[in-house]
């Protein structure tokens, strides 16, 4: 734990002085976008945050490569390095997509390439977690196909739901803590001889480099993380996904203590839920009214809280706070007796929901609420 906590301090550390770095760049070049009828600020804001995301990633991922324990991780796999190359090609895909505003389909092109450099080289997936058994993929460019299909998914996952000041960092620290948790419980409770794991790495240094960029992204923000922090953070959550699921014919799940196998299927889909539900959301949206699903809109999840009288600030916190029941009510499952934390998880659903209508409620004239 102490080596995964210091890759992680790194990563914050540096990811907080190259933000301010780039943030000074980025006014100092006067490298904004133009601000868009859908933007929540007035005034602009550069939007290369990412480098300095991407700044601590790189550096603390170049240290763990070289550090006592975690290095065992970068033995003989090319993983990793894989990982940081299609991580790399999307960082500068999204910085060109903030500068320049791409097409649509173009930064789509850069997005699939960037996942297919992961697929190839880094990690793909191998089994599909269906219940009760999962299905093995034997079939070797189906596999990089649909690694592919689900990086890029989660890449546009994490855009969609970088709305708001501080939002998709802090979702990104949320789940990435309850991610990394789990991979490391698994594997410090498991009897195989090398206990590193590349997942926890991962969740690791997304956090540290998350929460180092976070003090310059709280409302009011001084430096958006823009396309490239955002589809950055989709992509090293996803493989981190594939890598924990990846393990599951290996038994390792099986042996972690008592850990069911069912908590690394369900975990990541529990971390993403809000970024997936708003991509869907958003696809069937535009679609039904004969518009790209790529088109951009003010018709987000963030947006709907702040319509209904939400500040800035609150809507976010509202985010943070559902993201910690979906993330750490599907943690929970492997700690304490399913029956308590379904009880938990459904009364902590129904107060959250209650809550969050909370604001819309109280504009309904008193008969209607109580219809």
């Amino acid at each position: 734990m102490i080596m995964y906590l210091l890759m992680m301090l790194t990563a914050a550390v540096v990811s907080y002085a190259a933000t301010w770095g780039a943030r000074m760049v980025g006014n100092r070049l006067e490298l904004f976008s133009p601000i868009r009828s859908r933007d929540m600020h007035s005034t602009p804001i550069s939007r290369l945050g990412g480098l300095g995301i991407f700044a601590g990633i790189l550096v603390a991922l170049l240290l763990a490569s070289n550090s006592f324990f975690v290095k065992d991780i970068f033995r003989n796999n090319d993983g990793p390095w894989g990982i940081l190359a299609g991580a790399a090609l999307i960082v500068l895909v999204g910085v060109a997509d903030d500068l320049l505003d791409l097409r649509w389909w173009v930064k789509l092109i850069g997005q699939s390439a960037a996942a297919l450099v992961v697929a190839t080289w880094g990690v793909r997936m191998t089994i599909i977690p269906f219940i009760p058994e999962p299905f093995v993929i034997e079939n070797h460019a189906l596999s990089i196909v649909l690694t592919a299909g689900l990086i890029v998914t989660t890449m546009n996952a994490f855009n969609f739901i970088d709305g708001l000041d501080g939002l998709a960092a802090g979702v990104a620290i949320i789940g990435g803590a309850a991610f990394f948790l789990t991979a490391y419980w698994v594997h410090r409770n498991s009897d195989v001889l090398d206990k590193s794991d590349l997942a926890t790495l991962l969740t690791a240094v997304v956090v540290g480099s998350c929460v180092g960029f976070l003090p310059h992204n709280w409302f009011p923000s001084k430096i958006f993380m823009g396309d490239s922090g955002a589809m950055l953070i989709g992509l090293l959550m996803a493989s981190a996904g594939i890598v924990s699921t990846g393990q599951i014919t290996s038994g390792l799940y099986d042996r972690a203590n008592g850990i069911p196998t069912i908590i690394p299927i369900l975990l990541p889909f529990a971390v993403l839920f809000l970024p997936l539900l708003d991509l869907c959301l958003a696809v069937v949206r535009r679609t039904a009214l004969g518009r790209s699903p790529w088109s951009a809109d003010r018709g987000h999840l963030h947006h709907k809280l702040l319509d209904i009288g939400y500040s800035h600030r609150g809507a976010v916190v509202l985010m943070y706070l559902w993201t910690c029941i979906l993330a750490f009510g599907g943690l929970a499952f492997a700690i304490f007796p399913w029956q308590i934390v379904v009880a938990v998880d459904v009364a902590a659903t129904a107060v959250m929901a209650v809550v969050t209508a909370w604001p819309y409620l109280r504009t309904l004239p008193p008969g209607a609420r109580s219809e």
